[in-house]
């Protein structure tokens, strides 16, 4: 059964939670068949509401801030983990109050923290970011490995001596690739690091691996995470984001009026900047059921939004029909860093939150309005 895209209000972000669920069964086959823990990085998916669903199959959320660490913790109420390149100290234990792991991106913030961890009267199991100085990716904004980069501690940098009450190592160098990337990363994380990794209880790999894509190479993972536990013992984790919610979403828009300016400009109830600001940093152009390449069909637009930001524009599409003013428009792949990174620029509201399921059809989750623009500001 399809979903009736027209009977949700606009604009709207709707998870189809057959497809959240085909990616879970995924995700769990590669626990069952190597005995690690995947997680969910709360970064790239924080929608609440199916958080009962992704408990059933993962182990717990990974979290960037206190509030993320709080938000897995009251609302899936599994395994809570932490990772930030520097913690508030303020802020500090109510974060260890939710966590189960705590994850430095320095010695000097283990040794900061380490006594608080110590006599916070819980188990809580702690590492330290690596950065091997190896990876892949073409886009300097995503690269954690990019020259001076802030996140993880390098081999000139490690310092075994202070690690006395680690427990693990964390690395995160990918984002949107392939296992294969993955092996070759663990061949320097390893000629790096190896000798520390055999007196560690785990070793946390990070996300950026878009395991449910596709074209993944689903074996070569799970040998490169069987070969790791084999040789050093040690219980493995991953924490995507995206491949948790990858190709789930959609957001539904709708066009507000057409003008022409060297050619048809399509405006939006939606907006890049506001609604899904991946577009512009990225940046990339999501898909769109029905629309072709610019050219492609009769009838190319320019997808722009309804803020007074000049750049605010979408991208180029073309239909085989002439699109009208009131006509519905659904982009692809909108779970992911999309509602995480919502603003209300301008005062533009945010685009209502709803799912999809056999069961219940269509369920509203939330809507917003006045008070939630208000409520951000003083």
């Amino acid at each position: 059964m399809s979903i009736d895209f027209a009977a949700l209000p606009s604009p709207c972000y709707i998870v189809d939670e057959r497809l959240l669920t085909r990616n879970l069964e995924i995700l769990d086959s590669v626990q069952q068949r190597t005995g690690c823990k995947i997680l969910l990085a709360l970064k790239g998916f924080s929608m609440h509401s199916v958080f009962p669903l992704v408990g059933k199959y993962l182990y717990g959320i990974t979290s960037s801030s206190l509030h993320e660490a709080r938000l897995g913790y009251e609302k899936m109420g599994k395994e809570v983990h932490a990772y930030a390149p520097a913690y508030v100290d303020h802020e500090f234990d109510e974060l260890m109050s939710y966590c189960d792991h705590i994850v430095f991106n320095s010695f000097n913030q283990w040794n900061r923290y380490k006594d608080r961890v110590k006599n916070s009267g819980k188990s809580i199991e702690c590492a330290i970011r690596i950065n091997p100085e190896y990876s892949e990716g073409k886009t300097p904004i995503y690269d954690p490995c990019y020259k001076h980069s802030r996140l993880g501690v390098t081999l000139d940098s490690f310092r075994p001596e202070d690690l006395d009450g680690i427990d693990g190592l964390h690395f995160h160098t990918l984002c949107q690739q392939n296992s294969d990337t993955l092996k070759r990363t663990v061949q320097v994380v390893e000629e790096k690091f190896g000798e520390h990794l055999k007196k560690l209880k785990w070793l946390n790999m990070g996300g950026g691996h878009h395991i449910t894509r596709a074209d993944y190479d689903l074996d070569t993972l799970v040998e490169t995470i069987n070969y790791l536990k084999d040789k050093y013992d040690i219980q493995v984790y991953l924490e995507p984001g995206e491949a948790v919610a990858l190709n789930t979403g959609f957001m539904v828009a709708t066009v507000l009026d057409i003008v022409d300016n060297g050619m048809d400009i399509a405006i939006l109830d939606t907006s890049a900047a506001c609604h899904m600001p991946d577009v512009l940093e990225m940046p990339y152009r999501p898909d769109v059921i029905g629309a072709g390449e610019p050219g492609e069909f009769a009838h190319t637009y320019r997808f722009g939004g309804l803020t007074c930001l000049a750049g605010d524009v979408i991208g180029d599409y073309s239909f085989k029909e002439p699109l009208k003013i009131g006509d519905r428009v659904v982009f692809c792949d909108m779970a992911i860093y999309s509602m995480v990174k919502t603003n209300m620029f301008n005062g533009v509201n945010l685009p209502a939150i709803a799912t999809y399921n056999e069961e219940d059809g269509i369920k509203v989750i939330r809507q917003f309005g006045f008070e939630d623009y208000s409520g951000r500001l003083s």
